[in-house]
């Protein structure tokens, strides 16, 4: 049996014979940034938790479920890159599954660990605790299998081979992926295995070649193009990429919803976010007008497009992905989307830049300090509050809907579930996000429904003395789901009971400042308040809406669309 004393941190991957499989598993994550890992303790879980305890630096961040132990690994993995969780067989995993899906869908990496029953009951089909009582071990492995970009069994023999295996491929796919690992090998010295390094997969230079010239072909004969940024660009890590080529072409950039947060929002050429018929009448023309559009990481899906109201000329549009791109109808597979960015700026193409400078719907200050809360002055609010290097984290619902069109300051990390959206994902993502950067200022934005399915996580933040700003919108209920349902209305399923959320930090044992407001003038002193009291403790703005149903303007056009769909299906 392998000893288990701490590990220095400059050992590599590439173990001695006396390296435990944990110890080896903890280097390469190690390696590779993670400084914590999330997740909740169980009996099969033990040798790994006993084991990172003796480990040199990576602590373990226990939450209060699975569930919310995956959000913060997800929140952590979108500052940090990557990251790691770690549940028990059966009944902890399956509880993380949500968590782990919403990654997959977000195209976040993380790390799943699951500690499995001891090996030889496996192998006897024991009837075991937090199973089916069937035998079958391999069971919840097949649903991770369905969930994740790659799944491995563990042994002592192939630790070497399949953690690294799995690791790249987080790393290059930018998913999740699952180690499962029975908890009488944790402590079994690997076997060393000389494992030959895996080629940098390139572009195929022939198709690179071919699109450059099919998009040299389109900018021409282009007169206003636009580039569009979408966000696979932030999760690829085409960020430096992406600002060099509008700095090259000179034209105007908008982002999607997806997107939020992947283009400096600061930059001369930015003209905010493309809604289609939900946003800016402006963005919408100038994106739409656009006689080439150079889409970058773009999602075509519903709540990215407006319902599917985004209106592209696809014979004009160069849809730069990943590993592939596509120019008008013709498509380049394996071309790598940071050479075609280098390989488009060549080009050389110079715009003009903008036609006159570019207004955002918060830039104006409005409301007296009198005046009750309203969606279409806090906004402006909350874009003057934000300052340069922050972390901003919106909920699902009304909150990711206003922010989206928030205008950022430089360096700003924006996190929202833009395609899962799995309510209650902000808060336990807030403390991830905490963790991975302690210097940083972390806003949480989050709505009363949200916020009573993962309200434990605020205990986490408490204990690990984490100092988030949480704003709770407390507008009676799931406003974003009456906004969707046009069919009936006051659902009795929409509505939530009332919590004192200025409380919460009580009920869990710690010290918050935490204060209700009703105003614009209690808000403003609140945040400024707020922004005092954060560098001793976490902090808590209740803000009661003057109206349950009061929304953002682009929330309200998605409302009279859904409207006008149900009166034309009614009408049929």
């Amino acid at each position: 049996m392998g000893t288990m004393t701490a590990v220095d941190s400059s050992s590599p991957p590439t173990g001695t014979v006396q390296k435990t499989l944990g110890q080896y598993l903890f280097d390469c994550l190690k390696m590779e940034g993670i400084t914590d890992i999330f997740g909740v303790a169980g009996d099969y879980n033990f040798t790994l938790l006993d084991t990172l305890e003796r480990y040199n630096g990576i602590q373990f961040r226990r939450g209060r479920n699975e569930l919310n132990s995956g959000y913060a690994a997800d929140g952590y993995a979108r500052i940090k890159g990557i990251s790691a969780l770690i549940t028990t067989f059966g009944v902890g995993e399956l509880s993380a599954c949500n968590a782990i899906a919403g990654a997959n869908s977000e195209h976040v990496p993380l790390i799943h660990i699951v500690g499995a029953p001891p090996d030889m009951d496996q192998k006897k089909h024991k009837l075991m605790h937090h199973t089916l009582m069937d035998g079958n071990f391999d069971i919840f492995h097949k649903v991770y299998a369905l969930l994740t970009a790659y799944t491995a069994v563990l042994t002592p023999e192939n630790a070497e081979i399949e953690i690294p295996a799995a690791i790249r491929m987080a790393k290059e796919k930018k998913k999740p992926v699952y180690l499962v690992v029975a908890d009488d090998l944790v402590t079994k010295p690997i076997i060393t295995r000389s494992v030959p390094a895996s080629p940098r997969p390139s572009s195929n230079l022939k198709a690179l070649h071919a699109a450059t010239d099919h998009v040299r072909q389109l900018l021409e004969r282009a007169h206003q193009p636009v580039i569009l940024v979408d966000v696979k660009s932030m999760r690829f890590g085409l960020d430096s990429a992406v600002r060099h080529l509008a700095d090259a072409m000179h034209v105007p950039v908008a982002t999607m919803m997806y997107g939020k947060g992947s283009f400096d929002e600061t930059h001369p050429n930015y003209i905010g976010m493309y809604e289609a018929s939900f946003g800016s009448a402006e963005v919408q023309a100038t994106v739409e007008q656009a006689d080439c559009v150079i889409a970058i990481g773009m999602v075509w899906a519903d709540t990215n497009t407006a319902n599917f109201t985004a209106k592209l000329n696809p014979l004009v549009t160069i849809d730069i992905q990943p590993d592939m791109v596509k120019v008008a109808e013709a498509e380049y597979p394996h071309v790598f989307a940071a050479d075609m960015l280098l390989a488009v700026q060549k080009v050389g193409y110079k715009g003009q830049g903008l036609a006159g400078k570019a207004t955002f719907p918060y830039d104006q200050i409005t409301g007296r300090a009198d005046e009750l809360l309203m969606a279409a002055n806090y906004y402006a609010r909350f874009q003057q509050m934000l300052k340069e290097g922050d972390i901003v984290i919106a909920e699902t619902g009304t909150f990711a809907n206003g922010m989206a069109e928030a205008r950022l300051p430089r360096n700003v990390t924006y996190i929202t579930q833009g395609g899962w959206e799995s309510i209650g994902y902000a808060t336990p993502s807030a403390f991830g996000a905490s963790i991975a950067a302690p210097d940083r200022r972390v806003l949480l934005f989050t709505g009363d429904g949200s916020l009573q399915l993962t309200a434990q996580e605020i205990s986490s933040m408490l204990y690990f003395e984490c100092k988030p700003m949480i704003f709770v919108l407390n507008n009676d209920g799931y406003t974003i789901e009456k906004y969707l349902n046009v069919q009936t209305e006051d659902q009795t399923y929409n509505k939530i009971p009332r919590w004192s959320y200025t409380k919460l930090a009580e009920v869990f044992g710690g010290d918050a400042f935490a204060v209700t407001v009703r105003t614009y003038g209690e808000l403003d002193q609140a945040i400024i308040q707020a922004d005092k009291e954060r560098a001793q403790r976490l902090c808590i703005i209740e803000m009661i809406a003057a109206d349950p149903m009061d929304a953002p303007e682009n929330m309200r056009r998605m409302r009279n669309y859904l409207e006008k769909q149900e009166k034309q299906r009614s009408q049929n």
